[in-house]
């Protein structure tokens, strides 16, 4: 069956996808921050995510009080904690060291999904692609895990780049809301894709292998067409550019 998906409608004021929302500690900025926010059904941050919505709403801290915070509690600041426990967010501590603070709290947001019988179509994590190389590795391994925590896609997005877990099969993404920027890409990490075929991308791949060593698809771009169709028979990483 093919999945149809529109990885950036989360970003239009008037989007149709429902959708919860995860902040990680990582910087970022307000360009799509507000409508997230605001459209989001359950929002929630990775330990020191906290931190950073606290200083991106700061003069307004009240009106983003989030569901819960959870992790291990060794990046949140002591008065950013102490900050929303006044205010009555739940904290949810996890102690296990073998996952990462977002694999947990992806965890623990598919029951509060379950919990409170929520409709959604996509989590949206925001954070999770800058600064340091291995925690943006650690990012990309959790959308693996995250194919046995939940069956809503996840994204992952950060200031002009979204990543984007393509499991085997085929897939259809449309890319014509108006905010996709200029480059898109098909990494495959985990291992080697035997069989990648793709249509509406100006370098389109027939039957071929994806493989480091081999072939990576970077700096692609698209045909005009608004939509990209693309079969693989492996986990496949798709990756777009956001405009700013």
């Amino acid at each position: 069956m093919e999945r149809a998906f529109t990885p950036l409608d989360c970003l239009l004021p008037a989007g149709n996808l429902k959708f919860c929302l995860l902040i990680l500690n990582q910087p970022f900025s307000k360009d799509h921050f507000h409508c997230l926010w605001s459209k989001a059904a359950l929002r929630a941050c990775a330990d020191g995510g906290a931190n950073r919505l606290y200083h991106i709403t700061e003069g307004s801290q009240d009106s983003f009080l989030p569901d819960y915070i959870s992790g291990d509690f060794d990046s949140i600041q002591p008065e950013v904690k102490e900050y929303y426990k006044v205010k009555g967010c739940e904290f949810i501590e996890t102690a296990d060291q073998d996952l990462t603070d977002f694999t947990k709290c992806l965890q623990i947001l598919q029951k509060k999904i379950e919990k409170k019988g929520l409709q959604i179509d996509v989590i949206v994590t925001l954070g999770g692609l800058g600064g340091r190389f291995d925690q943006i590795m650690a990012s990309v391994e959790t959308l693996f895990h995250a194919t046995n925590i939940t069956p809503f896609p996840v994204i992952v997005l950060q200031e002009c780049s979204l990543i984007y877990l393509l499991q085997p099969g085929k897939h259809k993404l449309h890319v014509d809301t108006g905010l996709e920027g200029a480059w898109c890409g098909l990494i495959p990490i985990g291992s080697s894709c035997e069989s990648v075929t793709t249509t509406g991308l100006k370098w389109n791949l027939s039957n071929q292998v994806l493989k480091f060593g081999t072939l990576v698809s970077t700096s692609n771009t698209y045909d005009g067409s608004g939509i990209v169709t693309i079969e693989t028979d492996k986990p496949l990483l798709w990756t777009m550019a956001i405009q700013r």
